[in-house]
């Protein structure tokens, strides 16, 4: 179990790190800021869900 929350908040590491990384090349390459950014809030829709399934599973498994 603790595997999948490890997992979890990993997906938040890299929205912070493709946040950075969009900030850095706003003014040099748009296209790649726009893409870095679709990554962004691809890992936080992915940490969101995640979290949820963690969640529905634990409470599954004390059933």
């Amino acid at each position: 179990m603790k595997l999948l929350q490890i997992f979890q908040y990993a997906y938040i590491i890299f929205a912070a790190l493709f946040l950075w990384d969009a900030i850095t090349n706003w003014s040099v390459d748009r296209s790649r800021a726009y893409m870095s950014l679709f990554f962004v809030a691809l890992a936080i829709f992915m940490f969101f869900f995640r979290k949820r399934f963690r969640k529905k599973f634990e409470d599954k498994n004390k059933q």
